[in-house]
């Protein structure tokens, strides 16, 4: 099948390189001349396990393409796809205005019945914009779907290859047999392809991130009361999880949720329910909660160093707001770091893929570090925002060596306390029992 996808961003990219793989011929469109230039010769801008060689052999193979050329990639194909970012608007609404701007420019270019898919995350309704845009410019019939993605960063390749499920929104046979075509050879294995209205369908992703954004702030917030009860926050994510109505997943504690996407949608969707009048209360103490949860990190610094940190240095593993990918777009370490340096402290910082992007947002302010480390020498504690795999199981007497003092702040509980103590370390995690300076040396002092 002949495939375009509009905008060659993180999504539109995956997409595109994904559909190629599956035998299309796909053309990625996007307006942006060096960006393309650099997909042409195979040179991805993101961080994505995968990534590469796919968009690598499909370019060789000669069934993926880039170009800024809309009117080619609209007359070439059967079906388009729009990608293009959604960003967030004052009110927390999702801005229209880039896919409404394609939709436009699909409807000048047409020469022909088309089926326009929105991929971009887009609130309830934009499908009936979008297909208003094109009707305005075109004179063909034109079949406007909605089919939101799912994919995890750092598992999207995987994600668009073996779904758990296709969600599409259609509302006629000929885009539904169209789109089935397109999308069987990912569902072999019996994953469902859901038919549905394009409103529903809309609905679904935000619907989605929604529910896990809140499962995500709901665990923080019992972890928070586990600290002041004195329980253990992973007996109870263990007894709450093994509830088969419940399950285990996005029930970790840690110092909230990031990324491109939970912040952007919640917000979104919270401004779709004021939209419609409807109570929208839950998804603001969900957000609320999760704004709380990435100052706790720094929070825990000033009531261990005090509030002025001048002179102080700190060692910082992990920027990006998960592991896997180099994306730091709300990541909890932006306000831990921020919050550092204003109060006067030196913040040396290590990450495998997102030392780029840090130094897009802090400059020469923090120092980055080849290794992990290399971070620690001197520092008066280590601070841990990202689950990477090389910070799940260090050198521990090499890390208590370093470090000026040995206590460290972990906002994704990698390590026991139990543990920590016997190791030497003040130890500082999310809702489980704190190993302070006082209980060390009351160790200490047993031991002795």
């Amino acid at each position: 099948m002949n495939v375009t996808v509009v905008g060659s961003g993180y999504v539109g990219l995956v997409l595109g390189a994904c559909l190629a793989e599956s035998g299309n011929d796909v053309i990625c469109v996007d307006r942006d001349e060096e960006k393309v230039r650099e997909l042409s010769r195979g040179r991805i801008p993101i961080h994505e396990p995968g990534l590469d060689d796919l968009v690598g052999r499909n370019l060789d193979d000669g069934r993926l393409r880039f170009s800024t050329d809309l009117a080619e990639g609209v007359r070439a194909s059967d079906v388009i796809f729009i990608a293009v970012g959604t960003p967030q608007g004052e009110d927390g609404s999702a801005d229209l205005q880039h896919v409404l701007d394609v939709a436009r420019g699909i409807g000048r270019q047409m020469d022909g019945e088309k089926v326009v898919v929105t991929k971009s995350t887009v609130p309830v309704g934009t499908a009936l914009h979008v297909r208003a845009a094109i009707e305005e410019n075109a004179s063909h019939p034109v079949h406007v779907c909605s089919n939101p993605e799912f994919l995890k960063e750092g598992a999207a390749v995987d994600d668009f290859m073996k779904p758990d499920r296709v969600v599409l929104g259609v509302e006629s046979e000929k885009a539904r047999v169209v789109l089935e075509d397109l999308y069987s050879p990912f569902v072999r294995t019996g994953n469902p392809i859901l038919f549905m209205d394009v409103a529903s369908a809309e609905i679904t992703k935000y619907a989605a991130n929604g529910m896990l954004a809140t499962r995500i702030s709901f665990m923080n917030m019992i972890a928070r009361l586990c600290e002041a009860a004195g329980a253990d926050v992973d007996l109870v994510r263990h007894g709450v999880g093994t509830d088969s109505r419940i399950g285990s997943a996005f029930l970790f504690p840690g110092i909230g949720y990031g990324g491109s996407c939970f912040p952007k949608d919640v917000k979104a969707l919270m401004r779709t329910f004021a939209d419609l009048d409807q109570d929208g209360a839950l998804l603001q103490a969900v957000e609320d909660v999760n704004e709380r949860q990435k100052a706790l990190l720094l929070d825990r610094v000033v009531d261990r160093f005090g509030a002025d940190l001048s002179g102080r240095a700190f060692a910082a593993w992990g920027l990006a707001f998960k592991p896997g990918t180099d994306d730091m777009r709300e990541a909890p370490s932006l306000t831990v770091i921020d919050g550092l340096l204003e109060r006067g402290a030196e913040v040396r910082a290590h990450d495998p893929e997102a030392a780029k992007n840090a130094r897009a947002w802090w400059g020469e302010r923090i120092t980055y570090c080849e290794t992990n480390y290399d971070c620690l020498k001197g520092a008066d504690a280590l601070l841990i925002h990202t689950e990477w795999q090389p910070y799940r199981r260090p050198d521990f007497e090499r890390v208590r060596a370093l470090l000026r003092t040995p206590a460290i702040f972990d906002g994704r509980n990698l390590y026991r306390p139990q543990r920590m103590q016997e190791l030497g370390f003040e130890y500082y995690s999310v809702g489980r029992p704190a190993v302070t300076e006082r209980a060390l040396s009351g160790a200490s002092g047993r031991e002795l």
